[in-house]
């Protein structure tokens, strides 16, 4: 054995990096529902607001309309239970459960918010967060959360519109006078649905980036639910940095 070697064998070196647990299983069970449901109602919403084809035969012997609608409502229905169970475990969820919360009345988001910023710009990733940054946490709360409370609401509003005076009308109708109407209740369902789109891509965009650049398991912690870390640091003590 040479002296190069030797203590290495005799003392090996301690890990670079630890795991720990970030994402429990509901968060990440939501997380690929609610993804697969996006994918669903969007394109189900495309076929709904622009028929692409029209079958022939008679309209009694056909329902591809009636279909695709009853698939856009069952996809939904999981992305609503979704995002209320989301909701949920903000709460009963650990502490990474509420990373990146946008705390708009403290200045140390605010800094926090333009160094992060800056350094994605600057293509410097800076230090692992095990949770959301304040970056990532502001662009949550801007689509999936505002966004998301935009298409359910908008979304049961036209849905109560097939019965009204029924429950879903009773409940949600004053989306529709609120926005201006039917047509404006449209708009606004179809334009937030492309915001998501737009999210989706950059989201994937950003995670891939940011996984191969740092190698904390971004990629596959929602599948695992961990993530790495230096073994010098403290887990998660840069996520409020």
């Amino acid at each position: 054995m040479s002296q190069i070697t030797a203590p290495y064998a005799a003392a090996p070196a301690e890990p670079i990096f630890k795991q720990e647990l970030v994402w429990q299983w509901p968060i990440r069970l939501f997380h690929w529902l609610n993804a697969l449901a996006f994918v669903v109602l969007f394109l189900t919403g495309l076929y709904i607001s622009d028929p692409i084809f029209s079958p022939a035969g008679e309209a009694y012997g056909n329902q591809t309309m009636g279909y695709v609608r009853m698939t856009h409502f069952i996809a939904a229905a999981v992305f609503t239970v979704g995002f209320f169970w989301r909701i949920c475990w903000f709460w009963l969820g650990n502490r990474y459960a509420r990373s990146g919360f946008p705390y708009v009345w403290r200045a140390r988001w605010w800094r926090n918010l333009v160094r992060q910023t800056w350094d994605y710009l600057r293509l410097d990733f800076g230090h692992v967060h095990m949770g959301h940054n304040a970056l990532a946490g502001l662009a949550y709360t801007l689509v999936p959360v505002i966004g998301g409370w935009v298409m359910i609401l908008t979304g049961l509003a036209l849905f109560g519109q097939s019965n009204p005076d029924g429950f879903w009308d009773s409940l949600c109708g004053w989306v529709i006078p609120m926005l201006g109407g039917g047509l404006r209740t449209h708009m606004w369902h179809h334009l937030v649905a492309w915001l998501f789109l737009v999210f989706a891509i950059v989201h994937v965009y950003i995670v891939v980036l940011d996984g191969t650049q740092q190698r904390n398991g971004l990629i596959s912690s929602m599948i695992s639910g961990r993530k790495f870390y230096p073994a010098d640091e403290k887990p998660g003590s840069h996520d409020e940095d």
